[in-house]
């Protein structure tokens, strides 16, 4: 694995999406399966040939269950054809039925490696599903397989010693985000229409950011977290958000509705009308730099002024600018955070719950290639505990949360929403986040705020990259950010395919209709 940022050669191109099935939502698939109008075979047999095509360039899905996916396909076609459709396949309690998904490989999914890129978990395979992959899989989902992370989950490119590299699809010397970047990634390349993620410091909503799709972080204790590698104990809850990753916005909100189930959709008021001219809309993050994290690139400065002047302009609102001077410490808020939730040893997690490992000498060992363990891996095994060093420090930043807290939800109330940068940079070349570690602050702030966070892709950069912008609300307002997210794709196109759509176009547009 190569820590060299090359960005002299010209980007390299997946094929263009070339079949029209790959340009519909998943909500209107279902419909057309559950009407007979087209058969899941058929579908999941195109995004199939999709991975195929575009997964020797990209390294985004690492785990296959083809033939399962096929089996599984013809057998609820053959249930639809007969007519005889039991109540636990019904739209009510099957609304994906016979649509494609993938999970990231942190989670359990039977018969599918569960090693979240650690080394010495190498050949273990789940023989149970996560709660929420148990959800989806009744809700009827077709399960492709499993996409690639980062080591431990804990870093913002997607590359390991079990799997290797995931690369943009829009730019394969580009990263795509982590730790659910090959979830973002196989998503942005048509080869999927909805997945799993889970984040707890950006790593729903930086690799949907990078690769142009929607990813949303839901208020906390709404998704059940268990289920996956690295543990996600009760104490997580409150930072750690299991969430729908999308290419349309139409299916982030039934997705949200699946993935929460029995266990959290009682709290959220995903059935209340909105009406977006009565929100409140505030935005920030464009005008003052987070501590330790870059500037915000020029094109996304722009980006998020002209979703304040489409927001005035077509719903009649004034955008507000409030400042919130504390926010200036969220990278800092956030490791407090982490050191004070956190009782499981990184060290320990690396050593795979077994002996602690020693992270001087496995990077010392890294410096000769012997190591098992990535240099994110190590640098974050190197710095742990540091906050506990310090307790008044890391108290004081703990009282400025709580008062952060107030301030947000004071400003933010029952009824408003906040468009805030996904990201500083757009999609950086591979290994460069080695130079900008705390780059993730813009998102790890919501984590630490306990908020519902949506990540809404805008279109194209210049140079072919996704732009993006998060939305926030109160907890327990996700359907607010939801809301908002289906606005502005309306008005900003959503998800753009990494080749231009040129005949498709239409299609997309009578496919969801």
């Amino acid at each position: 694995m190569s820590f060299i940022i090359n960005g002299d050669r010209p980007p390299a191109k997946i094929p263009p999406v070339r079949n029209p099935l790959l340009l519909q939502s998943a909500s209107s698939l279902a419909r057309k399966i559950r009407l007979r109008q087209i058969k899941s075979q058929i579908i999941v047999e195109a995004y199939i040939e999709r991975i195929k095509e575009v997964n020797g360039l990209l390294n985004a899905m690492v785990s296959y269950r083809f033939s399962e996916a096929l089996e599984e396909a013809q057998q609820i076609d053959d249930m639809l054809d007969s007519g005889e459709v039991p109540d636990r396949y019904s739209e009510k309690n099957a609304p994906f039925l016979g649509v494609p998904l993938t999970v990231k490989e942190a989670f359990f999914v039977i018969g599918q490696p569960n090693t979240s890129g650690l080394v010495y978990r190498k050949g273990i395979v789940s023989d149970r599903d996560a709660p929420v992959v148990d959800n989806l899989r009744r809700a009827g989902c077709v399960i492709l397989g499993v996409t690639n992370i980062s080591e431990l989950c804990m870093w913002y490119e997607s590359a390991n010693f079990v799997y290797g590299r995931t690369n943009n699809p829009y730019d394969i010397r580009r990263i795509v985000g982590g730790s659910s970047g090959g979830e973002g990634c196989i998503l942005g390349a048509a080869g999927s229409v909805i997945g799993i993620g889970s984040d707890i410091g950006g790593s729903i909503r930086m690799p949907a950011f990078f690769n142009g799709i929607f990813g949303h972080k839901p208020s906390p204790g709404v998704v059940l977290n268990s289920g996956q590698f690295p543990t996600a104990g009760k104490e997580r809850d409150c930072m750690l958000g299991t969430g729908p990753m999308c290419r349309y916005a139409v299916d982030l909100d039934p997705m949200l509705r699946i993935m929460a189930g029995g266990y959290g959709l009682a709290k959220l008021r995903l059935d209340d009308p909105v009406d977006l001219r009565a929100l409140q809309f505030f935005s920030m993050g464009d005008d003052e730099r987070l501590r330790l994290v870059s500037p915000l690139d020029p094109e996304l400065v722009e980006a998020q002024a002209q979703v304040r002047t489409y927001l005035e302009k077509t719903l009649g609102v004034t955008v507000h600018r409030p400042k919130l001077h504390r926010l200036r410490y969220a990278v800092d808020m956030w490791f407090s955070m982490m050191s004070t939730i956190d009782n499981e040893s990184f060290t320990h997690m690396m050593g795979n719950n077994g002996p602690r490992i020693f992270p001087l000498w496995e990077g010392l060992k890294r410096l000769v290639g012997l190591s098992s363990h990535t240099v994110p891996a190590i640098t974050l095994g190197l710095i742990e505990g540091m906050d506990k060093l310090m307790p008044d420090r890391t108290q004081r930043l703990l009282a400025k949360l709580g008062k952060l807290r107030e301030e947000v939800e004071s400003i933010l109330g029952p009824n408003g929403v906040l468009i805030y940068p996904s990201h500083p940079k757009l999609a950086p070349f591979h290994n460069a986040p080695l130079l900008y570690p705390c780059n993730f602050g813009p998102t790890a702030a919501f984590n630490a705020l306990s908020l519902p966070a949506t990540q809404v892709p805008l279109g194209l950069s210049a140079q072919g990259l996704p732009l993006g912008i998060q939305v926030v609300a109160n907890r327990y307002n996700d359907h607010l950010t939801l809301a908002v997210a289906r606005h502005l794709e309306k008005g900003f196109g959503g998800w753009a395919a990494p080749i231009g759509m040129g005949m498709f176009r239409e299609a997309i547009e009578r496919s969801n209709s």
